[in-house]
């Protein structure tokens, strides 16, 4: 309603015109009578930041009308080649200043809609094209079994030696000591359910016991987790096709209702302390897990792992945690699991999206089908 107000002031003439008002005064209106209305918190969020970290220093002091694709072009090769690094980014790849462009896009076609502008000058620049190591990252066969077999290992913590107090205020020395300690179970479980269901982040912070079936082995994915400013909240998943039930392999249930038993000991063990909510990934007292934690201690098993390989062929790549549902996807895909049902697993909305994610994989697939047919062609000849 508020939205609508709006816009019929700005059809009646109430409002600046696009000479007049500047390209920053224009986006905190759409931001508030806009944005914050039609938005998804999070996309409200996410298209913000961008907006006051990038857009706005840039293309802020311009009048909303005299703003041209020129202009809009410079500065995306202005972030393309620039060097400085952005507290929060770091040098921007083509695929970011393409997010950029579309926010950009966003923001002044609801320009020309509320009759501030005649057209979209963004329709007349091009964004940056992907570059070659903008291509989804993820595991081998091979890689992802040693990233399996790191995920048992030890994590070793040498403690250097050091002065302490004792009880009587007197100090004493401590001689250097190493503590082994092995990953928690839910951690482990994690990157199982990453591996083996292809769910994103957001949607495995976000799962509740109630979402395990353990009778017909399976996953209901039906919600997200998402930072919203400083806060974390859980939502309705990414797209409708993100509703979906996923099965999973038998012994991963089986450590599902290891962790269930686990996790419900630990429970009791700390009584009142726990204000936690039934869901399966939790800190200390059993609230939801924070969104940063899988990050930090996926890292730390490559590391880990890393540590002791002495052959560089060996070693695990530094993929991103996303990478593991990419695995997900290229294993399934390597062993001729057809691209629908590869989708519906991952939750696209479009088996479109599937292909296009994944078309160097499928081009390889379609080179061996074509070997296949080769050899049996020679065979006949």
């Amino acid at each position: 309603m508020f939205v609508m107000e709006f816009e019929q002031k700005v059809k009646n003439g109430k409002f600046l015109s696009g000479e007049k008002i500047s390209f920053k005064d224009f986006v905190e209106k759409w931001l508030d009578e806009y944005a914050a209305v039609q938005l998804k918190p999070t996309t409200y969020e996410n298209y913000k930041l961008y907006l006051d970290q990038r857009i706005v220093p840039a293309l802020g002091h311009v009048k909303l009308a005299k703003l041209q694709p020129l202009q809009i072009q410079s500065f995306y090769n202005d972030l393309l080649s620039s060097q400085k690094k952005c507290e929060r980014e770091g040098t921007l790849s083509p695929g970011t200043i393409r997010k950029i462009h579309g926010i950009l896009q966003s923001v002044l076609s609801t320009a020309v809609k509320w009759q501030l502008i005649d057209a979209n000058p963004c329709d007349r620049v091009s964004p940056p094209k992907a570059e070659e190591e903008e291509s989804v990252k993820f595991f081998t066969l091979e890689q992802t079994q040693r990233f399996l077999s790191a995920l048992d290992l030890d994590f070793v913590t040498v403690y250097k030696a050091h002065t302490r107090i004792d009880d009587t205020g007197k100090p004493y020395q401590v001689p250097e000591y190493q503590e082994k300690r092995s990953l928690p179970m839910q951690h482990k479980i994690f990157f199982y359910i990453a591996l083996f269901g292809g769910l994103r982040k957001g949607e495995i912070i976000a799962l509740k016991w109630s979402d395990i079936d353990f009778i017909h082995a399976s996953v209901s994915v039906n919600k997200s987790t998402a930072r919203v400013g400083h806060e974390q909240i859980t939502k309705s998943p990414k797209t409708k096709k993100s509703n979906r039930e996923i099965v999973l392999p038998g012994p991963l249930m089986d450590m599902l209702k290891k962790y269930r038993t686990e996790q419900a000991k630990y429970r009791l063990s700390i009584g009142d302390q726990w204000q936690g909510d039934d869901y399966l990934f939790i800190q200390q007292n059993g609230k939801q897990m924070d969104l940063s934690t899988p990050y930090h201690v996926f890292k730390k098993v490559i590391k880990n792992y890393n540590k002791t390989v002495k052959q560089k062929e060996l070693l695990l790549p530094d993929i991103p945690l996303h990478g593991l549902r990419h695995t997900s996807a290229t294993l399934l895909i390597s062993q001729n699991v057809d691209v629908r049902t590869v989708s519906n697993r991952l939750g696209h909305a479009q088996t479109s999206t599937t292909m296009n994610i994944y078309s160097h994989q499928l081009e390889k697939m379609d080179e061996l089908a074509a070997g296949v047919l080769e050899n049996l062609f020679t065979r006949h000849a």
